[in-house]
């Protein structure tokens, strides 16, 4: 018998979703892709753990067009919800390394997520 994942809902934090829809199409259709696979409780090929918060506490999905390289980032560590934490093009010259000002408003968000998942699943963070 084939067990059934429970689909996770998918919450926007901040800015992210307008952040999402403003990209290139095909940049788009990436990232919504591996969304979806991640609420599926799946991964997509591209996903990585972001640098700094710990193994995979905290995934991104990196892709480049002739625009630019446009990074998703998202976390699954929680049983209900995958929270899309940040969506930008990366404009640093700095390498692959994630500018300091988008790191720290990604641990900005996660803190929102946090607390917005306290709030609407309290049986489930009180229960375990």
């Amino acid at each position: 018998m084939d067990s059934i994942k429970e689909q996770r809902d998918i919450r926007f934090i901040g800015s992210s979703l307008k952040d999402l829809n403003k990209l290139p199409e095909e940049i788009k259709e990436i990232f919504d892709f591996g969304i979806v696979l991640a609420a599926q409780g799946e991964k997509h090929v591209k996903a990585k753990p972001l640098q700094g918060f710990g193994g995979t506490r905290v995934l991104e999905i990196r892709e480049s067009d002739r625009s630019g390289t446009y990074r998703a980032v998202y976390t699954t560590i929680f049983k209900h919800v995958v929270y899309v934490l940040h969506v930008f093009q990366k404009k640093s010259k700095s390498g692959i390394a994630t500018p300091k000002q988008d790191i720290e408003l990604i641990k900005q968000r996660l803190k929102r997520a946090e607390l917005d998942y306290a709030e609407n699943f309290k049986n489930e963070v009180n229960n375990g």
